[in-house]
């Protein structure tokens, strides 16, 4: 997951870098507003954590020309100004989420994964497509009741298909989203991954359409051990 953080503290920057690295997130680091703006109207994230009082040009004013060019990013502001009257303002001006400086990392990174999750529609904190579940706080994934033990481009790739279960997806556009997570993307690195995911899993979990692309179905079958141990 590819995030933008905008903060000009070398300290705080530094750490807050490396507490959401930690956490699983792809971060890019900018320090000036300028610089915060070009890269929400050029680069693609799915999220961005936003601090205000940014040298060259103040958060609120990036935040508000990229939301009048049909920006959709969600964006979180973290900030030390915490008035109501900024509150309101920065929500008002786009923002989905405000944070008020000190801040706990554990917080920020649900707030975020709360936010990408929202984007794509899911409201749920746990992922489910049928028997298949996944937590995008710990990174775990289950089918059924059996805990799946995946690489992290495994579970990016799995989380793809998630998000997007019953639409075919070309190679391209997975190659796209995993280019977008800050994934480097070698030219088997889908079909290796949708491999070892069908060897964990089981291989009706990704379905192939020949010429077209991939699809997992909206509804994936329960575990044939864990049923058959279940009614045993």
């Amino acid at each position: 997951m590819r995030v933008l953080l905008a903060e000009d503290d070398q300290l705080l920057g530094s750490g807050l870098r490396a507490g959401l690295q930690q956490q699983g997130f792809q971060v890019d680091w900018v320090r000036d507003g300028v610089a915060a703006q070009r890269e929400l109207l050029t680069g693609v994230y799915q999220a961005c954590v936003l601090d205000l009082g940014l040298p060259r040009q103040d958060g609120m004013q990036c935040l508000a020309t990229v939301r009048q060019q049909k920006i959709t990013t969600p964006v979180l502001i973290l900030t030390a100004r915490d008035g109501v009257p900024d509150r309101i303002a920065g929500l008002d001006a786009g923002a989905d989420d405000y944070l008020v400086k000190p801040v706990d990392l554990l917080e920020l990174a649900a707030r975020l994964r709360a936010l990408v999750r929202r984007a794509h529609g899911v409201v749920e904190p746990m992922m489910e497509v049928g028997a298949l579940r996944m937590d995008p706080a710990s990174r775990q994934v289950w089918l059924s009741d059996r805990l799946v033990e995946l690489s992290l481009r495994e579970y990016e790739v799995l989380q793809i298909f998630m998000l997007h279960a019953g639409r075919v997806l070309t190679r391209t556009q997975i190659e796209q989203q995993l280019y977008q997570w800050g994934t480097e993307v070698s030219s088997n690195t889908v079909e290796v991954h949708i491999y070892n995911l069908r060897k964990k899993l089981r291989s009706d979990v990704i379905e192939t359409l020949r010429g077209v692309g991939y699809m997992m179905p909206q509804q994936v079958k329960p575990d044939a051990v864990t049923a058959h141990k279940g009614t045993a």
